[in-house]
C-alpha cells in the first residue's frame, strides 16, 4: 500500500483499525481489488469485503478500510460496475450514465451540421470509442441539446458533458479567449492556430476563467482567415462598404465595422434566409462555412483577401463530469487530442479548400481582390486600437490582459507572421 494513514484520514474515512474495535461483515468469497485516486495520492490493494452506500471496505493490514466510492477508481474483477460514478450512485453527476459493466456515455452539443468545422469531434468520438472497446461514447448532437449561443451554459449546468462554442458569441463569459479574435493578428495557418490557440487555454489565468463555467478547455477548432460573401451590387471602393448590414462578429466585426459597415448578429443557421431576404448584405465565414450554410448560394461576390482575422471555437467539456472519468477513459480521451486535430487540419486543408474556389466558379461569385495598400491602411485603423482596447477593457475585468496579448503577439512574431 503506497499512501499513508495520514492521506488516509486527509480524504477518507478510516473504518476501523482492527475487527476487535469495529466488527465488519466478512465475505468467504472475497477478491483483490485496487483502489486509486486521481491525483494518485491513494493506491490501496486488498481485499473487498463489501460495497455498501458508495463505498469500499477494504482488508488492509491495519484492519478494514472505508474509502468513499467517488474518491477512487477501482480496478479488479471484483468492482462494482458503478465505481466510476460521482456522489449520487448510479445517477451521478451531469447526466453521465455508467452500466454494470462501467461503460459511459457523454452528450456533446453541436449545432448545423455535420461540417469541416466539427471534424476533430467526430474523429475523437470514433478513436475513444476505439481505445475503450466501444465502453466509452460521445453522443454528438446537432442542435438537439442546445441553441450554439448556450452552450456555454449548458456546461456549467451539467445538461451535457461537451460541447463547442465560439468567444465571440458572448464575450464577456470568455474574455480570456478572445484575445484569440483580435483582429489583424497575422495568423498564416491552422497549425499556427492551434499553437496559439493552447498556449492561451493553458495560462492559468484563461482555465481560471473557463473554471467559472465548470469548464475545461479541451482542443480548438482552429479556422483560417475570415473574408465575407456579399449579395448585390460588388463594392468597387471602401466607401461601398458604408452601411452594408453584415454578419461578422469579435474583432472580425471590429475590422469590418471600420470600412461603415452596419454589423447583425445571428445566429450562423439564419444567416443564409437573411441574405436571401436582405436583411443583410454580406456575412463574414470561414471557407467551410460559407458552403455549410448556404451563403455560396446567395452571394454574388467574394472578398479573396481582406484576412481580418478568425473566431475562436474551442471544444470544451465541464469539468466535473471529466474528473469522474475512470483513469483509462481518461487517458483515452486526452490522448486521442492531437489525433483528431490533426485529421481536423488534413481535412480541412485538403478536402474542403480543394472545394472551395470551384465552388466560387460555379455559382457564378465575382472574387474581389482588395488592394494591399487599402489592407495596409485599414490595418493601420484597426489592429493597434483594438489590441488597446482589449487590453484596457480585460485588465479592468483583472484579466493580465497585456501578458495574454503579448504571449498571442510574441509567438506569432517567433514563427514569422506579421
Amino acid at each position: 500500500m503506497t499512501t499513508s494513514i495520514d492521506n488516509i484520514f486527509n480524504g477518507f474515512k478510516l473504518a476501523a483499525i482492527a475487527s476487535a474495535v469495529f466488527c465488519l461483515p466478512t465475505n468467504a468469497g472475497a477478491q483483490e481489488v485496487t483502489l486509486k485516486s486521481p491525483d494518485g495520492s491513494v493506491n490501496l490493494t486488498g481485499d473487498l469485503i463489501e460495497f455498501k452506500d458508495n463505498a469500499y471496505i477494504v482488508s488492509s493490514k491495519f484492519g478494514p478500510l472505508r474509502v468513499a466510492g467517488d474518491k477512487v477508481e477501482c480496478f479488479g474483477a471484483a468492482c462494482p460496475g458503478i465505481q466510476f460514478l460521482g456522489q449520487n450512485g448510479a445517477d451521478a453527476l451531469n447526466g453521465v450514465e455508467a452500466t454494470q459493466d462501467g461503460s459511459v456515455a457523454w452528450d456533446v452539443s453541436l449545432w448545423g451540421n455535420r461540417r469541416a468545422f466539427t471534424e476533430h469531434v467526430e474523429k475523437l468520438a470514433e478513436l475513444v470509442s476505439d481505445q475503450t472497446d466501444g465502453k466509452f461514447t460521445l453522443n454528438i448532437s446537432y442542435g438537439g441539446l442546445s441553441d450554439s449561443r448556450d452552450n456555454l451554459d449548458g456546461i456549467s449546468a451539467g445538461s451535457f458533458e461537451m460541447a463547442q462554442f465560439c468567444a465571440g458569441y458572448h464575450p464577456e463569459k470568455n474574455p480570456s479567449i478572445t484575445v484569440l479574435e483580435l483582429p489583424f493578428l497575422g495568423v498564416n495557418s491552422l497549425e499556427q492556430e492551434v499553437e496559439l490557440s493552447k498556449a492561451v487555454y493553458s495560462h492559468p489565468a484563461t482555465k481560471a476563467d473557463l473554471a467559472r463555467w465548470n469548464a475545461t478547455l479541451l482542443m480548438p477548432s482552429p479556422l483560417p482567415q475570415y473574408n465575407i460573401m456579399g449579395a448585390g451590387s460588388l463594392p468597387t471602393s471602401l466607401s461601398d462598404f458604408t452601411g452594408l448590414k453584415v454578419r461578422a462578429s469579435g474583432g472580425i466585426g471590429a475590422a469590418i465595422q471600420t470600412l461603415g459597415a452596419d454589423l447583425v448578429s445571428m445566429p450562423a443557421t439564419e444567416v443564409e434566409a437573411a441574405l436571401k431576404s436582405g436583411e443583410l448584405n454580406a456575412v463574414s465565414f470561414a471557407p467551410h462555412a460559407h458552403m455549410a450554410f448556404g451563403t455560396v448560394d446567395s452571394g454574388t461576390w467574394y472578398t479573396t483577401n481582406l484576412n481580418p482575422g478568425t473566431v475562436n471555437c474551442p471544444v470544451v467539456v465541464n469539468s466535473d463530469a471529466l474528473n469522474e472519468l475512470p483513469t483509462q477513459f481518461r487517458v483515452a480521451l486526452l490522448s486521442s487530442v492531437d489525433v483528431a486535430l490533426d485529421h481536423y487540419i488534413e481535412n480541412y486543408n485538403g478536402a474542403t479548400m480543394e472545394a472551395w474556389d470551384p465552388t466560387l466558379d460555379e455559382n457564378g461569385i465575382v472574387k474581389l481582390t482588395v488592394r494591399d495598400d487599402i489592407i495596409s491602411s485599414i490595418r493601420e485603423l484597426v489592429a493597434e486600437p483594438a489590441a488597446a482596447a482589449w487590453i484596457n477593457d480585460n485588465a479592468a475585468r483583472g484579466l493580465p490582459a497585456q501578458g495574454l496579448y503579448d504571449l498571442v503577439v510574441g509567438k506569432i512574431a517567433a514563427s514569422g507572421g506579421s
